[in-house]
């Protein structure tokens, strides 16, 4: 048991699963609570609307992989991490202690294999003018940034792709926060 009475599981063979593009404006839909019901050999933990999991019991990630494709009405790419990298990141602070204003979110777009970046960071989207995504930093297969609240958004942070030579899936950081606290077992959604 935790100190604060919660159980301890163990993020070190914790295995977390962003899937790409899903639910978003009525495109590939799908219920991701159903979809850990029935991967619950597996203790899939669902975090919110966006395909984002928690896998507590993931076994070989090949097999696990293959189930959850098999489980999924729709293909989609699918980034897998394991659970002690996040935890790494957490204690790295990416983000540092700086409050940011009301119209910007940090994010995380994890990549769905590592990637090298082919410029100099900070890179800003667009590159005249006020930036709505601004890229700051890598990490293996985690890239850092920011983003303002508007309409154009979604568009650049598509070109996290083209920078990093991968596939990328974005989460807010408040995302990546629940995420940890279910590693730690600090908290399970129901």
């Amino acid at each position: 048991m935790a100190p604060d009475g919660f159980f301890l599981h163990n993020p070190g063979m914790a295995l977390v699963v962003f899937l790409r593009g899903v639910n978003v404006g009525g495109h590939r839909t799908f219920r991701p609570s159903v979809l850990a019901r029935e991967l619950s050999d597996y203790d899939v933990v669902n975090v919110g609307a966006a395909g984002t999991f928690v896998v507590r019991k993931p076994g070989s990630r090949t097999k696990f992989r293959a189930a959850l494709l098999g489980k999924l009405p729709f293909e989609a790419e699918v980034a897998l991490c394991d659970g002690r990298d996040l935890l790494r990141l957490e204690m790295a602070n990416p983000f540092g202690s700086q409050p940011c204003p009301p119209d910007v979110v940090r994010f995380v777009s994890i990549l769905s294999k590592a990637g090298a970046v082919r410029s100099a960071l900070p890179v800003s989207f667009p590159s005249e003018g006020q930036w709505l995504v601004r890229v700051m930093a890598c990490e293996g297969q985690f890239v850092f940034g920011m983003y303002r609240r508007h309409m154009k958004t979604i568009g650049y942070l598509g070109q996290i792709d083209k920078l990093y030579g991968a596939p990328a899936t974005t989460r807010n950081w408040n995302t990546i926060a629940a995420i940890l606290r279910i590693l730690k077992g600090q908290s399970t959604p129901r």
